[in-house]
């Protein structure tokens, strides 16, 4: 049977702000319900396992759509992801053909250097999986290296959340990097839509979507892939 491993942030506060983040709800959701759709069971991981935290901002009422609803009142989901979600020792890479890397403002704190992640991401790669991630969670790719010790994304084709969008969202100075500029230092060809547009990047098992409204198109793109 096809499994998904969806990874999301532990982090939950901004370093230098008084504002609560963490996971951004329908950048889980809106793939999950792709995956849902196809028959492909889901686990869900993070850093540190436990409870993962959600943006207040992604469960307010404008975005509070079908599917996100539809996940956030669902006892399973708030149960398996939100509050017992599994640290990467609990998982065997083995058992999934996708993984796939939520954003959030939090990952950037703790998704970048999770070795134990990035190792978890190249086992399911090198198994003939898919890795695919959308928006801030592009950053979990900064952990996967290649049996040379190179960056794994050095030379792929991929996309994230923009230094365009970061200043609308007028976080520039308050995030610990820009996720655009690391993955283009890391020698990734990043390319980008207008802002908040979908877009979504497929290059061999790598599927990358740009922001909160690339998720579910990531998705398709994974079933894609997947069917192939």
């Amino acid at each position: 049977m096809t499994k998904a491993l969806i990874v999301l942030t532990n982090h939950a506060k901004f370093d230098t702000l008084n504002r609560a983040t963490g996971v951004w709800l329908s950048e889980a959701t809106h793939f999950n319900q792709v995956m849902t759709d196809n028959q492909i069971d889901v686990d869900y991981v993070s850093p540190a396992g436990g409870y993962v935290p959600l943006d207040p901002g992604s469960i307010a009422a404008d975005q509070l759509d079908a599917v996100n609803l539809a996940f956030y009142t669902d006892a399973d989901f708030r149960n398996r992801a939100l509050g017992q979600s599994l640290k990467p020792s609990d998982v065997n890479a083995a058992d999934y053909d996708i993984i796939y890397f939520a954003g959030g403002h939090g990952t950037v704190w703790d998704f970048p250097k999770n070795q134990e992640l990035g190792q978890l991401a190249k086992q399911i790669y090198d198994n003939g999986g898919i890795i695919s991630a959308v928006c801030h969670g592009l950053v979990g790719l900064l952990a996967i290296q290649n049996a040379d010790g190179n960056a794994f994304i050095d030379g792929k084709q991929l996309t994230g959340f923009t230094n365009e969008e970061e200043a609308i969202n007028q976080l520039t100075d308050d995030v610990p990097f820009l996720a655009e500029d690391a993955l283009k230092a890391a020698g990734a060809h990043h390319t980008k839509s207008d802002p908040y547009t979908e877009h979504v990047v497929t290059d061999g098992r790598l599927v990358t979507g740009q922001n909160p409204q690339s998720a579910k198109g990531v998705g398709e793109a994974v079933i894609a892939v997947l069917n192939k």
